[in-house]
């Protein structure tokens, strides 16, 4: 299986990118899972209950075992939410956990100390329930649970300082399929090796128990092993591959919808010549986008309109104006707001990025009259280490796969205030109508109540263009001649126990 390097150590809730979740997702197994109209699936779990969205129980299904043999229980559930919602812990995916009652006492903010131990909203019932009570309502909390911040961790993950260990960071201990071979040592493996875990109670493939990420950081590299059948799924297919996967893969070539959407992200807290919203909306205007995803993806993407993906409930036709192509006004509207003379975007060289990357620089070149260079970076995790460290000022590459199936996703992990310091707001976008609305759409009564909130907020979003959406994904994978039976789920992750040897 093909993947990219992942950005951190192998811990759930220090993990916000798609590489880490890939490889997480077969060595832990979720709460929930979705089904194919999109909805919420125990699957650890055995049941998500509320009578007011509020308070939450959640009863854990019997037979699961950590990878060390240890039963799974509640415990490791509360021990992991509070350990990521500390501050102490700077964990990224700590965001995430902002809704439950008590997060404030373990985040009071830069220069002040943690005074709690733990969230009082998380309660232990016993080995198999636990309670979660959020600080407001929130419709959307069982969905959010499929996600890799929300796996649990067993006692030997942390240290005698209560910190997870490094130890298990290259080598997780999860209660998922497979368990790993042995420790991951990032920057100088090539792969991540394991083996089905034997003691999983749930479906297991049926005729192999290895499992191989091999690290690329060249999509092309990996597509050349495809078709020589020493790769057996790629799941990420570049522009370049994709006519001759089309040609010579035949029904192992797979085009499939996809909930992503590929951006420009804009560093608007680090670099004042963007801070306009006429400058990137005229940037936004200069872009076309129906030519890169006819052309450049040879019409595997779509041009975006929105910041909501159309395979998820909220998306509206057209809502993002600036996203339509019109040079002429662009290059007038630029002028006026007095943008810089020059742009750089950084794109990681490791994904199938350099080809529409260019594409971009070029009409911003042509319709805007200025000096726009693409700027490759090796790995993603180069661009994000950079973006962490407020010392990238170039607008950048930058793609959103969900977390779970909600509107809400691809707003508020990206582009509310506390996503700056705890989650994905690497841009630094702060905008108060915004968080008000979303606060309000999670706490509506419904979560088809919620929706009109969410669409308010993204309305905030396509009027200033924090970030500048440009295509929506489509899944374009591949396989080998070796394996069959190939499903890559809502998630961009491959359904293991499906997948056969031939």
């Amino acid at each position: 299986m093909e993947l990219g390097e992942p950005q951190e150590l192998l811990v759930p809730s220090n993990t916000t990118e798609s590489e880490g979740s890939e490889v997480l997702a077969a060595v832990f197994e979720p709460l929930v899972t979705y089904d194919e109209n999109k909805n919420a699936v125990e699957a650890a779990a055995e049941s998500i209950t509320s009578d007011d969205q509020k308070v939450w129980t959640i009863k854990l299904k019997s037979g699961y075992t950590w990878h060390n043999g240890e039963p799974l229980v509640a415990q490791n559930y509360v021990d992991a939410w509070n350990y990521a919602a500390n501050q102490e812990n700077a964990q990224s995916a700590g965001y995430f956990f902002g809704r439950v009652d008590g997060f404030a006492d373990l985040n009071p903010g830069e220069g002040k100390a943690v005074t709690a131990k733990g969230m009082k909203g998380l309660e232990v019932v016993d080995d198999t329930t636990f309670k979660v009570t959020l600080a407001a309502p929130f419709s959307q909390f069982k969905v959010m649970l499929g996600y890799t911040a929300f796996y649990p961790l067993p006692k030997a993950a942390f240290g005698a300082d209560g910190k997870v260990t490094q130890q298990f960071g290259e080598q997780p201990i999860g209660q998922g399929l497979f368990k790993l071979d042995k420790p991951y040592k990032k920057g100088t493996d090539q792969s991540i090796d394991m083996t089905v875990y034997d003691k999983y109670p749930g479906k297991k493939p049926s005729n192999w128990t290895k499992l191989q990420f091999k690290l690329y950081t060249d999509s092309d590299v990996a597509f050349n092993d495809l078709m020589a059948d020493n790769l057996d799924i790629h799941d990420s297919l570049g522009p370049a591959a994709i006519a001759q996967a089309k040609s010579s893969l035949g029904e192992r070539y797979q085009d499939q919808p996809d909930a992503g959407v590929g951006y420009i992200g804009v560093p608007l807290k680090y670099n004042a010549e963007l801070d306009k919203a006429d400058v990137r909306k005229a940037i936004s205007m200069a872009i076309d986008r129906k030519t890169i995803a006819e052309t450049v993806f040879s019409g595997t993407r779509s041009p975006a309109d929105d910041f909501i993906n159309p395979a998820i409930a909220g998306y509206r036709q057209g809502a993002c104006k600036a996203c339509t192509y019109n040079p002429a006004e662009a290059k007038k509207l630029y002028e006026s707001a007095g943008g810089p003379k020059t742009l750089e975007i950084g794109y990681n060289a490791d994904g199938p990025h350099k080809e529409w990357i260019e594409a971009v620089a070029n009409n911003l070149r042509a319709n805007l009259g200025i000096d726009a260079v693409a700027k490759p970076f090796e790995k993603f995790a180069s661009i994000l280490d950079e973006l962490d460290a407020k010392t990238y000022k170039g607008l950048f590459r930058m793609g959103w796969a969900i977390d779970y199936p909600s509107a809400e996703n691809y707003l508020s992990p990206i582009f509310s205030t506390g996503a700056i310091a705890t989650g994905s707001n690497y841009g630094g976008y702060s905008n108060k109508k915004f968080d008000e609305l979303i606060a309000q759409g999670d706490q509506a009564p419904s979560v088809e109540e919620g929706l009109k909130f969410y669409q308010q907020a993204d309305d905030i979003l396509n009027e200033e263009l924090p970030y500048i959406p440009v295509y929506f994904y489509r899944n374009n994978s591949g396989y080998s001649k070796m394996v069959k039976n190939v499903h890559i789920n809502l998630l961009n992750q491959v359904e293991w126990a499906d997948v056969e040897k031939v």
